[in-house]
């Protein structure tokens, strides 16, 4: 193999790399509450999903997604954009009368808190050739191919950090059953990231023994 083919094989091992990292999506809990009063109004059986969001498609996807991410557990969910509009907040006369059509026992509610942009800087890095280099044989043909020097250029990228807010409601009282606070690093496309998000919040919720 040639030097130009080693070293575009590094550099194409080095790209895909940061591909398939940017690709993934994120999630982490930083901080959950749980009503010491729940009783018996966990776990919850019926669920409104409401995302409050700008972005009409987001919320969409967002309440959709969750939906199924219930529903694979056992749990009832019916998205709140069917009766809930898309063009600004709801009156509360509004929630309440989704939530009784629903047959809601539980509202599951998510709103972004912020979303950060941080910069990062990746220094560069060069590469020479083995010390020791001239063996014979099998070793020398090894050593052969790493015996170039070549170079990573440093880069300067941006990491976008997207926090979440999530409440889990009482349908009767609309006290705070559980809340939340998650960080997801978004993935390439929105869909990928909601559907890491749901499930991290899913297993959030059955990990507390909300649902």
């Amino acid at each position: 193999m040639s030097r130009p083919v080693v070293r575009a094989a590094r550099i194409a091992a080095l790209a895909g790399a940061a591909l398939l990292l940017s690709a993934c999506a994120s999630t982490q809990f930083n901080a959950q509450w749980l009503n010491p009063e729940a009783g018996n109004r966990l776990p919850v059986r019926n669920v409104l999903v409401i995302g409050i969001s700008r972005d009409t498609t987001a919320r969409r996807v967002y309440e959709d997604t969750m939906v199924a991410q219930l529903a694979a557990r056992g749990v009832k969910a019916q998205p709140s954009y069917r009766s809930l509009p898309d063009d600004g907040p709801a009156a509360q006369p509004a929630i309440e009368r989704a939530v009784r059509d629903a047959g809601a026992d539980a509202v599951l509610i998510s709103r972004t808190v912020s979303v950060i942009d941080e910069v990062r800087v990746s220094p560069g890095m060069v590469m020479g050739p083995p010390q020791g280099f001239g063996w014979g044989g099998f070793y020398g043909f090894y050593h052969g191919m790493w015996a170039s020097s070549y170079a990573i250029p440093p880069s300067v990228y941006t990491v976008r950090s997207v926090v979440v807010d999530t409440r889990l409601f009482d349908a009767r009282e609309f006290v705070v059953l559980w809340s939340g606070s998650s960080t997801t690093t978004p993935a390439s496309s929105m869909q990928a990231t909601i559907a890491d998000f749901a499930t991290q919040l899913v297993i959030a919720l059955a990990n507390a023994k909300a649902i």
